[in-house]
C-alpha cells in the first residue's frame, strides 16, 4: 500500500508536490503548474500547501522503500 509523504528528493520548499508527484507517479513540473494555477486562480491554493506541510510526514529512508 502507498502512502503520501512529502518528498525528500524533489523538494523546493517543503516537498509537498515532490511527494504528490512521486504519490501519483507523474513528473513533479507538472504538480508544481497545477499548484501555481490554483494560487493565481482559486487563492486557495498557498493556504492549502501550508495546511499539506504541516499535515503530511516527511519521508524516511524507510517509507522510501515501501
Amino acid at each position: 500500500m502507498r502512502k503520501l509523504y512529502k518528498s525528500s528528493s524533489q523538494k523546493m520548499f517543503a516537498g509537498v508536490c515532490g511527494g504528490l508527484a512521486e504519490y501519483f507517479g507523474i513528473e513533479v513540473t507538472i504538480i508544481r503548474l497545477i499548484w501555481a494555477g490554483a494560487v493565481l486562480f482559486l487563492g486557495a491554493g498557498i493556504l492549502l500547501y501550508i495546511l499539506a506541510a504541516i499535515i503530511m510526514p516527511k519521508a524516511t529512508p524507510e517509507s522510501e522503500w515501501e
